[in-house]
């Protein structure tokens, strides 16, 4: 208990001077603007507040009927907490998305929405009354989230060949090769090695929710008010997904299910599902595609080398090339990616498989040119070697096969760090029953 209140009040302190001064008033206001301690950090009642403001507003736009008010003012503050943690482990570790690779997402945000420069999208924002500043931040911490999620979870990934035959096979015997599928869902985590008692407290959470959806209660509100997914607030929508992207037990599941409907509780290794089935299609079809045969060399971009550093040695590489180096033997000499073994051989490669900057360079060069962009990963100096276009059918049913058991695992493992994240982390909480 000591512990603790030595760490409350540093963190109170170091959110506010006033707390800790000889006004009583100034430290009644402090203590009522805490709602969480987390580790050495705070989050106030202004912030939640603002951020429950926000979240329903998206809701209201997407037409989303809100969840009683205590519940969902409970699952947003439950979004901050583990917010908080990863953005805290991200700092404890080193990992940061600097101006430079903030500026360069902010572009290609713009790009999306149509908007020529990043400059008319900001204008834009501006005059809809969205906070710039805060507007990047959160895009920061996006980014920020995906790294870590990308070194802890994804790097760890491992996926065999006999992994994707089966997976295949399994398919194919349930005679859903060609179906895609349109779905919702709900998520109510299940710690590790949780108690009797807390995998019941679950299970009668996801009862609660089924009983609601029983009752006529729109799904997306449920979601919202329930789940412990990251779509949550979007509704649980998780979007078109062919069928071997969805788990054999929940396509179990599904089989029987007109659009509209929704599954019983379903338990696997994360804790219990509802599914709802939106919508589904056949996918059927030859999937003819485009594919293009290059080679790069990449500088990357750190604390140490910035973006004009990186940019003026690939542009030094590229005159040498130009003027009759060898692009492999420069590769290998220079390029900090791991094909600079291979002369930066990147093999064929089919649309959507490197990052949009890179494709979209790439798809300007004629066979033989050489093209420069600036990624999130740094400076790419890019070869064009040759163009075909083939039936990928088959390959693309595996590289599927291969996405999906790795969104199955992806999710699975990253539930599991949150919680080792959450587990060992100090959290206390300083919100009254009607404060909630």
């Amino acid at each position: 208990m000591f512990k603790t209140r030595i760490l409350l009040f540093l963190a109170l302190l170091a959110v506010n001077p006033a707390f800790g001064s000889q006004n009583p008033e100034a430290q009644v206001a402090t203590i009522d603007d805490v709602v969480v301690v987390v580790n050495d950090d705070v989050i106030t009642r202004n912030e939640l507040d603002d951020r429950v403001k926000s979240v329903i507003s998206q809701l209201k736009k997407q037409g989303t009927p809100l969840p009683e008010m205590s519940v969902l003012r409970k699952q947003i503050l439950e979004r901050m907490i583990t917010d908080m943690l990863q953005a805290q482990y991200a700092k404890e570790t080193g990992v940061k998305v600097d101006d430079a690779q903030l500026d360069l997402a902010m572009t290609s945000i713009a790009h999306q929405n149509n908007f020529a420069t990043l400059s008319d999208f900001l204008d834009k924002l501006k005059s809809q009354g969205v906070d710039v500043k805060k507007f990047r931040e959160e895009i920061r911490s996006e980014m920020v989230a995906k790294k870590l999620r990308d070194r802890e979870v994804e790097s760890k990934l491992a996926i065999s060949e006999k992994e994707v035959d089966n997976y295949l096979a399994n398919k194919a015997k349930m005679g859903l090769e060609n179906e895609e599928y349109h779905l919702a869902h709900i998520l109510v985590v299940v710690p590790e090695q949780a108690s009797a008692e807390k995998i019941q407290a679950a299970r009668e959470r996801a009862e609660h929710a089924l009983s609601q959806l029983a009752s006529g209660a729109d799904f997306a509100q449920v979601a919202a008010g329930t789940s412990d997914a990251n779509d949550a607030l979007k509704g649980g929508d998780l979007g078109w997904r062919p069928a071997d992207r969805i788990p054999p037990m929940f396509m179990n599941a599904l089989k029987g299910l007109k659009p509209g409907e929704n599954t019983g509780i379903l338990r696997s290794p994360s804790g219990f599902h509802i599914l709802k089935l939106v919508d589904k299609r056949n996918g059927s079809a030859p999937v003819v595609i485009t594919q293009t045969h290059a080679r790069h060399i990449l500088i990357k971009t750190s604390e140490i080398t910035t973006s004009a550093e990186a940019k003026k040695r690939i542009m030094a590489i590229k005159q040498r090339i130009d003027a009759g180096a060898d692009f492999a033997e420069e590769a290998r000499r220079h390029s900090e990616d791991g094909s600079a073994a291979d002369g930066g051989d990147l093999d064929w490669l089919s649309p959507g498989q490197t990052v949009p900057e890179f494709e979209d360079e790439m798809n300007k060069l004629k066979v033989g040119e050489l093209g420069v962009v600036e990624t999130q990963f740094g400076w790419h100096l890019i070869q064009v070697l040759a163009r075909r276009t083939t039936d990928v059918s088959d390959q693309q049913k595996r590289q599927q096969a291969r996405m999906a058991i790795a969104s199955f695992k992806s999710e699975e493992l990253y539930q599991d760090w949150l919680r080792q994240l959450r587990d060992r982390a100090f959290i206390e909480y300083h919100l009254d029953d009607d404060q909630q």
